[in-house]
């Protein structure tokens, strides 16, 4: 008869938690976007950040900030780089000098464009069906929303 200690450790096997899952799972996929950005000469966050602009414009740095789930004081050195290699443009907005709107320059849309064809490359290296792939991409999303509704809630 196992004793309470032997179910626990079984219980508890590395492989069986979900985070474990996802943080694996994201390590991978950046290996299989790892040629990608090569190709690009970006960062995984540069390239969010660029898709990001391209979706929506003009966007101040708190809100892409928000969007891309990063802190402000991150996103503004990235930003500067972003700026440097001449792919955005950072102007104080005229309404409001508090904020920074950050838009795509020609050459920023021009590098979206470049990397568009991409996704196919990653949908086909998950080994996914074409239904699988944005169903297993709606659940993560459902979860991520989840966790941080309940973040949320315990901070409170």
């Amino acid at each position: 008869m196992p004793d309470d200690n032997d179910t626990r450790a079984k219980a508890a096997r590395m492989a069986d938690f979900m985070c474990f899952a996802i943080y694996s799972t994201n390590l991978a996929y950046s290996r299989v976007y790892k040629p990608v950005l090569d190709a690009l000469g970006l960062t995984y966050p540069q390239y969010l950040a660029i898709i990001a602009l391209w979706e929506q414009d003009q966007q101040t740095v708190k809100a892409l900030s928000e969007k891309l789930f990063l802190e402000p004081s991150t996103v503004t050195p990235m930003l500067k780089r972003l700026e440097a290699m001449g792919y955005v443009r950072r102007e104080r907005d005229k309404e409001d000098e508090r904020n920074v709107r950050v838009s795509l320059t020609d050459t920023g849309r021009a590098l979206r464009e470049k990397g568009l064809g991409f996704g196919k490359q990653t949908v086909a290296a998950s080994g996914l069906t074409p239904e699988e792939f944005p169903q297993l991409q709606k659940a993560v999303v459902r979860l991520r929303d989840n966790l941080i509704d309940a973040a949320g809630k315990t901070e409170a």
